[in-house]
């Protein structure tokens, strides 16, 4: 168990469902490989009917205790894999997004979400908590979903020269080196109908612009086995192609050219939805 007062920290929401129970043993799989903290989160809310009705006591109570006992559960679970990960949990009568986002705020180094939910994290991915965590994070977001298990294939990284994509490379070069695996780092560009350039010229360009930003991060993870590939096309179809095979997802939470609205557009809802791996959300710590 680790003696910092403060250590790095991945946090993960837990709602006792299949997805979530998914989530959970994805973080600790990255809690473990990271050297970092496990917390995992279940929050609860009590409705009384009707609009002016709270809670009475009892149900309050019976709701926190509920949620006591499922965090319990799930970080001994976890406990028994044996590796010595530091374990704790949270359950809180609060909202979903909010409390996912106030930890993020507090120091956690990535957010951990599930495909679907129930509970207190219900729709996670589907409804407006993961549209919101997603899209208000300030640190890195995982939406554990498709092969979440899987322990082989390569990262693969969108990459449109944006600032997003930026921190979209940082993430996606440590996870490779973190996993000992191939990192694929993909820019996919638009062909207008009738180029002012050759297409020859049009491919030479995009593929200096890549490799202008791979070199920085070459440099830094020296042992990572890169392929730079550039293709026209769509952005959605070619990340969602590479993630039949892939173990991990990295994209930028905003982007241009052919990454353009890849969190809030129809990009980033395809992945979300559609991706057969998890999908790691990059956010910078930026004022903005």
């Amino acid at each position: 168990m680790s003696t910092n007062a403060n250590p790095p920290r991945i946090v993960v929401g837990y709602d006792g469902s299949d997805p979530a129970r998914q989530a959970v043993e994805w973080a600790a799989d990255e809690a473990e490989r990271t050297g970092c903290q496990l917390q995992i989160v279940n929050t609860y809310q009590v409705y009384w009917p009707g609009p002016y009705y709270a809670a009475v006591g009892e149900q309050l109570e019976a709701a926190r205790q509920a949620a006591e006992q499922l965090v319990s559960q799930m970080a001994a679970h976890v406990r028994e894999r044996g590796s010595g990960l530091d374990v704790i949990g949270l359950s809180i009568d609060a909202p979903a997004a909010a409390t996912l986002l106030d930890l993020g705020d507090a120091g956690a180094r990535l957010l951990v979400v599930g495909s679907r939910g129930a509970g207190g994290l219900s729709n996670l991915l589907m409804g407006s908590v993961s549209q919101q965590v997603a899209t208000h994070a300030h640190v890195p977001v995982a939406v554990v979903r498709g092969r979440s298990t899987a322990a082989d294939g390569p990262v693969v990284v969108g990459v449109d020269g944006s600032a997003s994509s930026e921190d979209a490379l940082a993430l996606a070069f440590a996870a490779a080196a973190d996993r000992h695996t191939e990192l694929i780092a993909i820019r996919i560009h638009a062909t207008p109908p009738q180029p002012a350039l050759p297409l020859t010229d049009i491919e030479a360009f995009e593929r200096a612009a890549l490799d202008s930003s791979l070199e920085p991060w070459r440099e830094r993870y020296p042992d990572v086995k890169v392929e730079a590939l550039v293709a026209p096309g769509r952005a959605a179809k070619a990340l969602l192609g590479v993630s039949h095979t892939a173990q991990l997802v990295v994209v930028g939470s905003r982007g241009h050219g052919g990454f353009a609205g890849l969190l809030l557009g129809s990009v980033g809802q395809q992945l979300m939805h559609h991706a057969e791996c998890p999908v790691l959300i990059a956010h910078g710590r930026r004022d903005e």
